[in-house]
Formats: C-alpha cells, structure tokens, sequence
C-alpha cells in the first residue's frame, strides 16, 4: 500500500550549522514545506542570533558536537565526518532529505526509505578546486603537502562512493547539475535555490547615484581583489560592504584610491539602501549559483559579474547586467565601459529576479518531491512469503515407470 507524502515521516540531514548563510537559507525553505520534519547535523555551534530559521526545532547531532574544540576547529576533525555522519540512525523515516555540500548525502538508508539530496555542490576543495585551496593554504609542497593530498584523496574516494547513495539528486544550478554530472556521474534536477524578494525591494522614490556597490563575505574566491584592482585605476567611485580575512589586503590596494569605499560588515538595512541606490552590482567570483547578484536584481539594480558559475543562468546580458569573460581587473574595466553605454529598467531586472522567489522554489521543489514520491511508491513491491498457486490448474502426478524411465 502506497503511502501519500503528506503522511510521510521525514529528516533533514545538513551538513553542520555554525553561521546563516546561503546553504542554510535553503534548509529554512525546505523546513518550511516540511514543518514536521526532524532535523539532522554534523553538529550544531549556530549562535543564539541565528537560529530562528529552525523554528524552535531540536538539532540531532553526532558526537562530533562533543569533541574538544569542535565549536572553534570543526575544520580539524574532516577526516572523521564520514565516521560521523554515517552513524545518525534515520531508520524511523520515510523520506529523508539530505543538504549537502560535503557530508549529508552520505547518510545510511534502507531500500524502503526514498534519499533525495539537494547538492549545493560537491565538495570544491577535495575535486576541481584542490590546487586553489592548496595553494591559498601554502601547500603546495613539502610534508605538509603531502599530507594534505593524502586526506584529500581519502575525501574524494569516501565523496565518490557516498554519491551512490542518493535516489535522486536535485542540483542549486544548471552549472552545479554539470559539475554533479562530471565529478559523481549522476544525473541531477535542477530546483533554483529562494532569494527574499519581499526583503529586497526596489525604491523609487530613491534617485539611483553615480557609485557601485559590491558585497560579500572578504574570502579569496569572492575575488573582491580583482574588482578593487579594476576601480583604483578609474574615477568610478566603489563601495565594499563585507568582513572576513581579506580586509587588510584590500585596505593595502584601496590605500591611494580615494574612490573606494570599505565600509566593512553593515546591518540589512544600510546594504539595502546601497543597493536600492547604486548604479550597479559587481560580482567577480566564479559561484556555484550566487545569491548576491540576484538580490540586487530584486532591487531593480543591473548587475556586473564575470562570465561562468551560477551568473550566467541569473544574469540577462542586455537586458538585467552585463558578464565579463575573463578574472581580471582588464576583463572588468571594459566590461564596465560596455555596461555604461546601456539604459537599464527596474521593472524587467526586478522581473528577473521574481522567477527566483520563495514561492517559486516552494512550488518548484514541493513538485518535484512529490514525483519522486509517487515514482518511489509505485515501484516498491510487497513482499512474498511463499509462491501463490492456481487452483483449478490440474497437478502434475508421477508413477513409477515415469520415475524408472527418467533415471
């Protein structure tokens, strides 16, 4: 007998909660299509501050919670997280769905028990983007190197056999659905992860003002280098809204460049104002998707952003912002020439960003669970004790030279 979905019993399994940002903004959402689900982490350090998303819900965690210097370290203990994670006892769901840029997919599951895996991407650091991460952690030679790779290809051997265990992979983008196709030779749904279209607003009544923004976390990949490199040689004025350990490094480029802004961390309310106001939105980094490029869209502001990654399926060239081909401040500055000679209008950028709305990812996702739902249930079989035999048919009855004769 088949189950409906909305009697399943259902985990969420994500990968640890320690900060809000893009990947947990996604568990909000499924948690608010699935409200009675139990969740599921690594282990859970999330600050008092953020944990409104979890609606007040327990976190089960593993005994990685309880390791000394976990809350500070996690980093340290990756090679036992897929020990950890592979010890959660799901046996009690139905339907269990995973969030997952590293471990989450590599939960245990029973052939009864439907594992759909929405995959933010597989892990950067163990796959295509090893020898970035190697060398911004200067290792790239030595025993320390050797070391590293050593783990590296036990993570990447442990990523690639847990792939398999997924019934069905959903994909944040066109581009990680490739990455997924390559790295894990699976097959992937596309499901567009929410922006808050309600919290990201146009305002009219403000007059767009002749400065771009740009804003991110200040970590090497977001490659807010390249855009300072790009505005210290003009007289465009730029502002950067961020924290994190890139900051005295663009501090030392911006040092001469009086038209360069670094604001550091600011609340909601002061980076909605700049974009609502700003001529533009630069974006330099290669993402898996890209949530910041859209939410200036939500604020009717084109955007700026290099060619490759999640941009390319956010951004219209011509029509809501311009791409740039190359990571360099050379590719950029023309690029910005180009985006100077367009009109833009709020109405079809903001347009743009409405396909990528909550309700849009609700709808999307909800669909797309209960297909799979359906496919699932209709493939499982009851189980047979014992072979079923036709009464009326006649039995096949042996005598003794029949016996004589077959020996």
């Amino acid at each position: 007998m088949t189950k409906p979905l909305q009697n399943a019993k259902v985990a969420l399994i994500h990968d640890f909660l320690y900060t809000y940002a893009g990947a947990e903004r996604v568990l909000e959402e499924i948690l608010a299509l699935f409200p009675n689900a139990d969740i599921f982490s690594l282990f859970d350090f999330l600050p008092e501050k953020d944990r409104h998303f979890l609606r007040g819900k327990k976190v089960h965690t593993t005994f990685l919670q309880n390791l000394p210097f976990a809350s500070k370290k996690h980093r340290a203990f990756l090679p036992l997280m897929p020990l950890a994670i592979e010890s959660l006892d799901l046996s009690a769901y139905d339907l269990v769905l995973s969030s997952s840029y590293l471990a989450a997919k590599g939960v245990l599951t029973a052939p009864h028990q439907l594992h759909i895996c929405y995959c933010h991407s597989p892990a950067r650091f163990a796959w295509d983007q090893q020898q970035q991460y190697l060398a911004q952690s200067n290792l790239t030679r030595g025993p320390k190197s050797f070391l590293a790779r050593a783990l590296l290809h036990y993570i990447r051997t442990w990523d690639a056999s847990s792939a398999l265990r997924p019934d069905v992979f959903l994909a944040n983008s066109d581009f990680i659905r490739q990455r997924i196709e390559k790295t894990y030779r699976r097959d992937a749904t596309v499901v567009y992860p929410p922006i808050d279209t309600e919290k990201f607003q146009p305002a009219p009544e403000k007059p767009r003002e002749d400065f771009y923004i740009t804003a991110s976390r200040l970590v090497p990949y977001k490659r807010i280098d390249l855009i300072v490199k790009a505005f210290a040689n003009s007289p465009r004025k730029l502002i950067v809204i961020g924290a994190g350990p890139e900051l005295p490094k663009l501090q030392a480029l911006a040092r001469n460049a009086p038209n360069i802004q670094l604001l550091g961390h600011q609340p909601h309310a002061v980076l909605l104002d700049h974009l609502q106001r700003a001529r533009g939105f630069v974006f330099a980094a290669e993402e898996d998707f890209g949530i910041a490029p859209l939410e200036a869209q939500s604020c009717g502001t084109p955007v700026l952003a290099f060619g490759r990654g999640g941009s390319i399926e956010t951004v219209l060239p011509g029509q809501t912002g311009i791409l740039f081909d190359e990571q360099t401040p050379e590719s950029l500055a023309a690029a910005l020439n180009d985006f100077e000679s367009h009109t833009w209008h709020p109405q079809i950028i903001r347009q743009n960003a409405e396909r990528f709305s909550k309700e849009a990812f609700h709808k999307n996702l909800m669909q797309t669970v209960q297909s799979v739902w359906q496919n699932f249930q209709s493939r499982r079989t009851p189980l047979r004790l014992a072979p079923t035999f036709n009464e009326t048919a006649p039995l096949l009855t042996l005598t003794a030279p029949d016996i004589e004769e077959a020996a």
